[in-house]
């Protein structure tokens, strides 16, 4: 249909309403997340009909939800107003890229251009799992949430982020489930030993972010069948440096 090529502009400006309608009115909050992904599952289901080349709907929505979900929560612990509209602004930008680049990919394959999906997941997987993470500590810390609720969350968005990113490289998720099982048990232990850290919910959640990045790059590449020890060290070599200057140069409480 012709409307299909509106949706990747109309959706995130959408998006972004629904935000500014829960910064205004905060009580709002779980109304505006609903439509917010009810937006992004429509314009998918959309897409994946009008498509012959995919039609699994779910899979494209998981990243542009979650991201949304976690700019959500996060803005809760926004006391700037100014860094919460650039945040707004962020997800505007992301869900704009992610839809332009869906509807090439599923409608449009001719104009598509290659790895434009993977490159923009590889970005946003990070941020979602960074926004999540500390939105998961800053909760723990100020409602006093059980360490166990926090493993459950954890757990949930390293599935969905770690199944994401083997889908989205086709490298058959169904049959590397064990890398989705380990992945989500490694990053939960580390969560919760994170947790015990004298340290504010932005360090923490930065920190485990760089994890996720590691595991996520070594298994990615291991995968492909393109993991030397190369790339092993650059990774680990960058994720634990990184980690180290984040844990030496953070504001210790």
């Amino acid at each position: 249909m012709k409307y299909n090529r509106l949706l990747p502009v109309f959706v995130p400006l959408a998006v972004w309403g629904l935000l500014q309608l829960f910064s205004f009115k905060p009580a709002l909050i779980y109304i505006s997340l609903v439509l917010q992904v009810a937006l992004l599952f429509f314009t998918f289901l959309q897409f994946c009909r009008e498509s012959k080349s995919s039609k699994d709907w779910w899979n494209f929505l998981i990243l542009p939800a979650l991201f949304t979900i976690a700019v959500t929560a996060y803005a809760t612990l926004g006391k700037n107003r100014l860094f919460v509209q650039a945040l707004f602004f962020l997800d505007l930008a992301v869900l704009y890229l992610y839809l332009r680049f869906s509807f090439y990919y599923l409608i449009r394959p001719a104009s598509y251009k290659v790895s434009a999906i993977e490159n923009l997941s590889s970005f946003g997987s990070f941020l979602t799992f960074f926004l999540s993470a500390a939105a998961i500590y800053a909760f723990q810390s100020f409602i006093s949430a059980p360490v166990g609720l926090l493993a459950l969350f954890v757990m949930m968005i390293s599935g969905l982020m770690i199944y994401q990113i083997i889908w989205v490289n086709n490298l058959k998720a169904k049959e590397n489930l064990i890398h989705i099982l380990v992945g989500c048990l490694v990053l939960v232990e580390l969560a919760w030993t994170i947790s015990f850290l004298p340290i504010n919910y932005n360090i923490a959640g930065l920190t485990l972010a760089v994890f996720y990045y590691i595991f996520i790059g070594l298994t990615k590449h291991s995968l492909a069948g393109a993991l030397d020890r190369t790339k092993v060290k650059q990774y680990l070599g960058f994720g634990l440096l990184s980690i180290l200057l984040i844990l030496l140069t953070a504001k210790w409480l």
